[in-house]
């Protein structure tokens, strides 16, 4: 299988790592609702189609990145960095060297 690295290009499984499902939301730090931490530890789903993942780069650049691919085929449909998606402006992005 090769993920395409938005910094490197195609690479080979074996440079990246699997850093978990790209759908869940971790509780908040200083909850202490053991049954909001017990489902986020412990409940999976077992997806059969296209699923979000997020991956690191760890052979290479290192980045983190968000990959959807297909569980059933194996085939990559998207790749991206995960910063992208936690950090997106709804106004669009910064221009390089703009202040504001």
């Amino acid at each position: 299988m090769l993920i395409n690295c938005p910094y490197c290009g195609p690479r080979d499984l074996s440079e990246f790592s699997y850093q978990g499902d790209g759908n869940r939301t971790r509780p908040d730090p200083a909850s202490t609702n053991q049954a909001e931490w017990n489902a986020y530890v412990y409940d999976r789903t077992n997806i059969a189609g296209d699923h979000n993942e997020i991956w690191q780069h760890a052979g290479g650049c290192r980045a983190h990145l968000r990959v959807t691919r297909n569980t059933l085929t194996h085939k990559i449909i998207s790749v991206g960095f995960a910063r992208d998606e936690r950090h997106k402006k709804p106004h669009g992005h910064r221009r390089s060297g703009a202040h504001s």
